[in-house]
């Protein structure tokens, strides 16, 4: 009996008892289903390896992979009223922000450092979607703003990686008036003349679309991101009409002239350091010495 009891009902239950797994140990393709271990995808910076797909990638892989050697210094950013609507729908704002706070570990969703990229002192800024969709509130304003004149400042370029679903509905018109004043931001840096560039992910759309993101002085997407001002179901809800096959994703707007270049992530930090150190007259490093 004490056999019975001790031995074998332990191991019956051992092997019924679903065991403890990671959420996310195993990410799957959007694209083709395929499950891809997450060290993996973690270390082709979040590109699918079979397919190819661009997953999202977190703010700070984002940074650790375009500077030098991965290393950064996070750049300060002015700290604004939390919920200055006192807005509620389903939920209070607070609470949102709260939660949202809590699950990425950042203050909002625009993360803003300065670095060198191959040996070029650099400023970028980088758009979250894992914050309430990188949506663009008086904080990511703020954030855009300040590494704009970091980067005048300090004579140097400025990259912005732009993912958001568009202005955040529950600060109203302080949300919209981030627009105008990103966009005075960008004025700044011409008139330094100093360069900007934009990296368009999936997805950039809504009021950001509608105004910093599509000021840049080159453009480049990633392969299938989506890009435009209203999603292609209002738009076809909106005309009655099928849209094209494609229609606002990278490579569409590539052939219609919309954006410069459909870079893959792989290949960004090397694009990137070519622009700016054309634009900024500097001799850029061989690529041998650049990659020891």
């Amino acid at each position: 009996m004490n056999w019975l009891t001790n031995v074998v009902r332990p191991k019956i239950k051992s092997l019924l008892t679903k065991k403890d797994v990671p959420e996310n140990l195993w990410i799957k393709c959007p694209e083709t289903g395929e499950m891809v271990f997450h060290r993996d995808l973690e270390a082709n910076q979040f590109v699918v390896p079979s397919s190819g797909y661009h997953m999202r990638m977190p703010a700070k892989a984002r940074l650790d992979a375009f500077f030098d050697r991965g290393e950064w210094t996070a750049v300060a950013t002015p700290t604004v009223a939390a919920d200055p609507l006192k807005f509620r729908d389903e939920r209070r704002y607070s609470d949102r922000i709260r939660d949202a706070r809590s699950k990425t570990g950042k203050d909002d969703a625009v993360q803003v450092a300065y670095g060198r990229l191959e040996g070029l002192p650099v400023t970028a800024a980088v758009q979250d979607f894992d914050f309430m969709g990188g949506s663009l509130g008086m904080a990511a304003g703020e954030a855009i703003v300040t590494g704009m004149m970091t980067a005048r400042d300090r004579g140097t370029p400025f990259v912005l990686f732009v993912a958001s679903g568009g202005a955040r509905m529950q600060e109203g018109i302080l949300s919209l008036m981030q627009m105008p004043r990103t966009t005075v931001a960008v004025q700044a840096l011409r008139r330094a003349k100093l360069p900007y560039f934009v990296v368009l992910t999936n997805p950039t759309t809504g009021g950001v679309t509608a105004s910093y993101a599509m000021l840049g002085d080159v453009h480049l997407a990633e392969p299938g991101a989506l890009i435009g001002f209203a999603g292609p179901r209002v738009i076809e809800q909106t005309i009655r009409e099928k849209l094209p096959e494609g229609f606002q994703r990278s490579e569409y707007l590539f052939d219609h002239g919309m954006v410069d270049l459909v870079v893959h992530r792989h290949e960004i930090r090397d694009t990137v350091s070519r622009l700016a150190h054309l634009f900024m007259k500097k001799d850029r490093p061989r690529h041998d010495a650049a990659a020891a």
